[in-house]
């Protein structure tokens, strides 16, 4: 696999870090989990909905964690002890990456900063994940993704206009704050990891939710800084191209995606209004952004006169980009997911029939594996220790302190 061979230690919980480490560990590398004893990652507890057994009782394992912790293993470490300190630093010395998502120099209060454990261990990559980064005035405050999507702009042009019903901010339907952040940190870590390989140097990554967000503004942050004027909410439509939205039909909704002129003259063709084609109001997407209240009233009435599957159907045949809106049911029936093969099932302790959410990455040569299920809170303990040089005897000491859950 494309990671065999890298050991990453995962100080992270909740989604950022831990969605990071996923992506690692699908891709082969050799990620132990370090939670807290007796409690664990705090997203164990997300629920329900939880894990149901063979017998279809709940389990304690929350589906929340069940989603992002795969190809895993877990160790109980009280890391408030100095025994546990000890113990980290230890495996870092022995490890090629370290995620963490403590509040800014909460680690470093135990000797377990960046720069201590790369003096240990010069080619560690260290990979810091918190709200607001390392520096600034916000660096001490704790960071969340709903916080951050309406700091960071988000939701100032996401949910419908302020003028009609149901208007005012939204928040993305999933954390997308923490999700991008944790991609983002793997493209640092493996930048990190090439840069180790060559000069035998590791360094320091600093990740903040807050930097992502407004990174992943993209069109709309280059918009506002062209211009000086800040986008506001446009519900289901797009702020640079018409029509391109949710179009209410006969039987319910369908989003309608023409992304340039030619595909508006296609659209015109089936709808039956090809006189918007040469409209000058409407021939060319500028204008008919620039119109669009005068456009988009006439093509919903259109929309509404068939139903869903006739314009699906018509549109789909013409290459008229257009899509139906799924719920998660309809989702993962669909063929074309299945056929990618989106959902992977996987043994575990508790269960022979968990399915999860697979990996999107499809690599020719290395590809994604599923090899561990979402592990139970310590479950690998013993096993990791041992690969650390930790006696069975050392192994007891550090139980009967207290230092291992």
């Amino acid at each position: 696999m494309a990671l065999a061979g890298v050991r990453v230690l995962d100080l992270s919980r909740v989604l950022a870090g831990p969605w990071s480490t996923q992506t690692l560990a699908d891709l082969g590398a050799d990620v132990i989990k370090v939670e807290r004893p007796g409690a664990g990652d705090d997203t164990r507890g997300w629920g329900p909905p939880f894990m149901k057994d063979d017998q279809g009782q709940d389990t304690s394992e929350a589906a929340y964690y069940l989603g992002a912790n795969r190809n895993k293993r877990s160790i109980t470490i009280d890391i408030a002890s100095p025994g546990g300190q000890d113990l980290i630093r230890k495996m870092a010395a022995q490890s090629d990456v370290l995620v963490e998502n403590f509040k800014v120099g909460d680690l470093a209060r135990y000797g377990l900063d960046a720069q201590s454990l790369m003096a240990l261990n010069p080619k560690l990559v260290v990979c810091s994940i918190t709200g607001f980064g390392q520096t600034g005035p916000y660096k001490d405050r704790a960071g969340y993704d709903y916080a951050v999507q309406g700091m960071g702009g988000l939701m100032s042009v996401t949910g419908e206009r302020d003028d009609l019903p149901g208007g005012g901010p939204q928040k993305v339907g999933v954390a997308v704050a923490d999700l991008f952040t944790g991609l983002y940190a793997t493209v640092a870590i493996l930048a990190a990891l090439r840069h180790a390989e060559a000069t035998g140097q590791g360094q320091a990554i600093d990740l903040a939710l807050l930097d992502t967000q407004v990174a992943m503004l993209a069109n709309l942050g280059s918009n506002y800084l062209s211009t000086g004027v800040a986008p506001k909410r446009v519900g289901n439509a797009h702020q640079n191209i018409v029509p391109y939205q949710v179009f209410e039909v006969a039987d319910g909704h369908l989003i309608l995606a023409v992304g340039n002129d030619s595909q508006f003259a296609k659209f015109c063709e089936i709808a039956g209004c090809s006189e918007f084609v040469a409209d000058p109001r409407y021939a060319r997407n500028a204008d008919r952004v620039r119109n669009r209240e005068k456009l988009v009233p006439q093509l919903a009435a259109i929309m509404k006169t068939r139903p869903r599957a006739d314009w699906l159907a018509s549109l789909e045949a013409a290459k008229v980009p257009c899509g139906a809106i799924n719920n998660l049911q309809e989702v993962f029936a669909d063929p074309q997911v299945l056929a990618r093969e989106m959902v992977v099932p996987m043994a575990h302790p508790l269960t022979d029939t968990l399915r999860l959410v697979a990996s999107p990455m499809k690599l020719s040569a290395t590809p994604v594996s599923y090899r561990q299920a979402p592990p139970l809170l310590g479950e690998h303990t013993q096993a990791i220790l041992a690969e650390f040089g930790i006696s069975e005897g050392e192994a007891a000491g550090l139980q009967q302190q207290g230092v291992l859950g």
